[in-house]
């Protein structure tokens, strides 16, 4: 159970003295080893990025092939003080990433060994700023995302799980969380038939699936609707990268405080858990490497839409 990870994630996460430091500490009183912080200060003020890496039994840190999971906590803050007062619906991506490398180091010092290196990276700030958004506000960020990727994606993933507030849509009216297409080098691929039987697995529900469109998975700058920055990670990876999106029935504002539904983001956490598991035993495969080859064999490179074009 990752319940009370969750729990104690938040009530760390909920206080607008939080820092990067703070969060470490307790990480690695879960158990962590392998923690990072860097403060990086933005036009738009300062945020610590948090990296943390469990360590697999076969992953590369211990010289074996299991493959590397990377699980990326996206948000612009954890709140929008002193424009509000708490926690902001946008932060659930950091409550997600943190609360699963809690679980995640502590099932590995208890004897719970994934076979795969898994790296959580997300950043703490509790005073982002906002910025309009249709249909509802967003909530801004002290850096860019040029800068959030240079800090979260991890060159060495062979995949990766983007975990996101994506409650700001009528496109995916939904509680709990929903997971989305592969996007992998500017191509939108079929969504992985082995990660809607996880998400199944955890929720014991029919699967839920983010629709994309192709300028969602552009990068930020370009002056076009994007539905929210959880596909951001994908413009600076050729791995495959998959949204994990926590979602609602209605728009809500990322800067919305009083949002955050603790059992969606306890099932967001156990779907990503479990995918690390996977992963790393070879159970789960985030696309098919043949099509894949076939497409761009037939169609062409897509890597150009990774960039901001002409």
């Amino acid at each position: 159970m990752s319940w009370r990870h969750v729990i104690d994630a938040y009530d760390l996460l909920d206080d607008p003295s939080v820092k990067g430091n703070a969060v470490a500490d307790f990480l690695r009183a879960a158990g962590a080893r392998d923690v990072h912080v860097e403060t990086v200060t933005g036009e738009k003020g300062s945020t610590d990025f948090v990296r943390v890496v469990v360590p697999g039994s076969a992953g590369r840190q211990a010289g074996g092939t299991a493959p590397t999971l990377s699980i990326i906590g996206r948000l612009g803050g954890l709140g929008a003080r002193p424009e509000q007062i708490g926690f902001v619906s946008d932060g659930d991506g950091a409550l997600v990433a943190v609360a699963t490398a809690a679980k995640l180091a502590s099932m590995r010092d208890r004897g719970d060994v994934l076979a795969g290196d898994v790296v959580i990276a997300t950043h703490i700030c509790p005073d982002a700023p906002t910025r309009p958004h249709d249909p509802v506000p967003f909530m801004d960020s002290p850096v860019g995302i040029a800068e959030m990727n240079a800090q979260e994606v991890d060159p060495a993933a062979d995949a990766v799980l983007s975990v996101d507030t994506t409650k700001g849509n009528r496109i995916c009216n939904h509680l709990g969380f929903a997971i989305s297409p592969t996007v992998k080098e500017g191509w939108i691929l079929r969504t992985s038939e082995d990660l809607l039987a996880v998400q199944q697995r955890v929720t014991g529900r029919l699967p839920v699936v983010l629709p994309l469109a192709m300028q969602d998975i552009t990068p930020y700058g370009n002056d076009v609707h994007h539905v929210n920055s959880i596909l951001q990670p994908a413009t600076a990876t050729t791995a495959p990268v998959v949204g994990v999106a926590l979602t609602t029935e209605t728009a809500v504002a990322g800067s919305a405080t009083g949002a955050t539904d603790l059992p969606s983001v306890d099932a967001a956490v156990r779907f990503c858990i479990e995918v690390a598991k996977d992963f790393g035993r070879g159970a789960c495969a985030f696309y098919n490497e043949e099509e894949f080859a076939r497409l761009v064999a037939m169609y062409g490179p897509m890597t150009k839409l990774q960039t901001l074009g002409d």
